[in-house]
């Protein structure tokens, strides 16, 4: 298989970890000072607990006094029981912020998807870089979550070396005595070198084994990639209550094994990443298992050896035994932790690029100052307007004005430039030319959160929260009661809620609430419009608000139309020409231009023209 990647350099890797700290740090640095005195207390207490045991054991081999023992003994449980108090305290209250990481790493995306302009959040590129971090997260975690293990794995490695080398400051200082002729070639510098290189041979190689084998799983991220996406989508869609009848009447369930364990790389025992653990992962591993036992005999071998000739008591065999093993494990460590952040480099990289994408709309200062009178008036000024990378125009030169208070329908056949249009009006994407103003101000000089505050939509595709009626309406946990119940009657809905035990408390569905009420497409949307009628903003904007509604319903809304409006300026799309004719005016769109306006009567007159087709086409079902 190719790389399909150059392996990050390790300067760049520790870049990369540094800043992915320093956010985690800027987001709740309590997670790094309880992260750093457990690692710290972790290792401490077993290295005092080594050091107080050579002294006892000495004593033990030596003079025996009963008042050094007691002391000895006392003061080493006292230190250790008084470490794990405070390491106790140091666990349980790192465990209450441990378990906050995944919601933080959340918010780290939740908060950028959000802040991004929405010509970018809607783009594929950055959806594909959002899907792929999660999925990194998900087969491996990988990428911005693993930044705080290995920072874990870091702390304890550094505070491990440094014990470990303390306790050993004795070792090559101590010789054998010279009465021992056999073996005084152990005290010849060269054999002190010759075990020092054994040393560090024991030291690096099983870390660099153990690297080697964990390199494999960034060669496999691209190879995982697809089809953990299909995991991903088969395991969520598999879930949702509503696909439950497609997936029974159509065994879709057979379908989503396809995908998600036959042809899977990581996921049945003929997988790449199976031949792999069976294959080079595997070896590694295994070597980097021989060169550790070898090393431990080693280190036993010639500890054992001096102490047998009388260059150190016997409490001091432990001591130094233990220190080695451990010094050992933790430089082990510490290589692997190096090279882990080689490993999670390239995975890091992706969350940066998504973390720090730049926005690029232009942010106004000027206030919209909102006015009671609700005169805001928006002009188009020879407006065009192409997607990212597509060829054509979905809005040419598009000139037009809002007179304020009136009814404005918006029809077209579809790809006709409504949806786009809408967009550039409540200024989700901006002119490719031209220029919108508002009150004869170009909008891009506005607050842009004062400017989206104008503006109440009813989108097709509208979503609401599992939550109660009222938080759906209010967008918030505080409202206006008597406002959300005024509301849902404007929008028709107060007749269902009647039949509700805890009326606007009620919760909708049944994901946080067992009580939770089931609602049909018609109410959900009611509860769109109630939700924009809320939000009392001076444009209101309704895409399709009655496509769900039975004629009754729908009725009734034509009905209400005008008192739900009032005094503001309404703007209303529909394929259903027969709902435009309570408007002022119909706004005919057509491959993206604006082709005819006027009333229902005078265009539908019209006939050799788009809107008279439109029609006629419908003018059966009006019959």
């Amino acid at each position: 298989m190719e790389k399909s990647k150059t392996k990050v350099s390790l300067m760049h890797s520790l870049q990369l970890q540094k800043k992915g700290m320093q956010l985690w740090y800027q987001k709740e640095p309590k997670i790094f000072y309880y992260m750093f005195f457990d690692a710290l207390l972790k290792i401490l207490m077993p290295y005092i607990l080594i050091y107080f045991s050579a002294q006892i054991l000495n004593e033990l081999g030596g003079m025996r006094r009963p008042e050094a023992l007691f002391r000895l003994v006392l003061f080493t449980l006292f230190i250790e029981m008084t470490l794990g108090i405070l390491q106790a305290i140091i666990t349980w209250q790192r465990a209450k912020w441990q378990n906050l990481v995944s919601i933080l790493n959340d918010e780290f995306y939740l908060n950028k998807m959000f802040e991004m302009d929405y010509a970018k959040f809607s783009s594929a590129r950055i959806h594909r870089l959002r899907a792929q971090i999660k999925e990194n997260e998900n087969w491996s975690g990988l990428g911005l979550l693993h930044v705080l293990k290995i920072s874990e794995d870091l702390f304890s490695a550094v505070f491990g070396i440094i014990g470990g080398a303390f306790l050993l400051l004795g070792l090559f200082r101590s010789s054998i005595p010279e009465e021992v002729t056999a073996i005084q070639w152990l005290n010849h510098p060269f054999f002190t070198l010759l075990f020092f290189i054994f040393l560090l041979l024991g030291i690096l190689l099983p870390p660099y084994f153990m690297n080697k084998s964990e390199s494999y799983w960034v060669l496999l991220a691209e190879e995982s990639k697809e089809t953990n996406r299909f995991g991903l989508f088969f395991s969520h869609y598999m879930n949702l209550a509503e696909r439950g009848l497609d997936v029974r009447i159509y065994r879709q369930d057979k379908l989503s094994k396809k995908y998600m364990f036959d042809d899977s790389v990581d996921r049945n025992p003929h997988s790449l990443i199976a031949r792999y653990h069976k294959g080079p992962m595997g070896i590694y591993r295994g070597l980097s298992t021989i060169t550790t036992v070898l090393f431990s005999g080693l280190v036993y071998f010639y500890v054992g050896l001096k102490a047998w000739a009388g260059a150190f008591s016997i409490g001091l065999v432990t001591q130094y035994i233990s220190a080695i093993l451990a010094l050992s494990n933790y430089i082990s460590k510490l290589l692997e932790s190096l090279g882990k952040t080689q490993s999670n480099a390239a995975f890091l990289s992706k969350n940066f690029e998504l973390l720090e994408e730049p926005n690029e709309m232009y942010q106004g200062s000027l206030t919209t100052e909102k006015r009671s009178d609700r005169k805001y008036l928006i002009t188009f000024q020879r407006v065009s307007f192409k997607y990212p990378d597509a060829d054509t125009y979905a809005i040419k030169n598009l000139s037009m004005q809002f007179e304020i208070g009136k009814r404005f329908a918006i029809v077209g056949e579809n790809g006709s430039g409504k949806t786009t249009f809408i967009k550039l009006l409540c200024r989700l994407y901006e002119p490719t030319e031209g220029v919108i103003l508002l009150n004869g101000i170009d909008i891009r000089k506005y607050n842009y959160a004062d400017y989206l505050a104008l503006f109440s939509v009813v989108f097709q595709d509208f979503h609401l929260f599992s939550l109660t009626i009222a938080q759906n309406i209010a967008s918030s946990t505080n409202y206006d009661e008597e406002k959300v119940q005024r509301c849902l009657t404007e929008a028709g809905l107060a007749e269902r809620l009647t039949k509700t035990a805890n009326g606007i408390e009620s919760y909708l569905y049944k994901d946080f609430n067992r009580l939770g009420i089931e609602i049909s497409g018609g109410e959900a949307q009611k509860i769109a419009i109630a939700r924009a009628l809320y939000k009392d903003a001076p444009f209101m904007i309704l895409d399709e608000p009655t496509a769900s509604l039975d004629p009754i319903a729908e009725e009734e809304i034509y009905q209400k139309f005008n008192q739900m409006i009032r005094d503001r300026t309404a703007i209303y799309i529909s394929h259903r020409l027969s709902s435009c004719r309570f408007c002022d005016e119909i706004l005919v769109f057509n491959q993206g231009e604006l082709i005819q306006r006027g009333t229902h009567q005078a265009l539908v007159n019209q006939k050799s023209e788009k809107y008279a087709e439109l029609w006629q086409a419908q003018a059966q079902y009006y019959q």
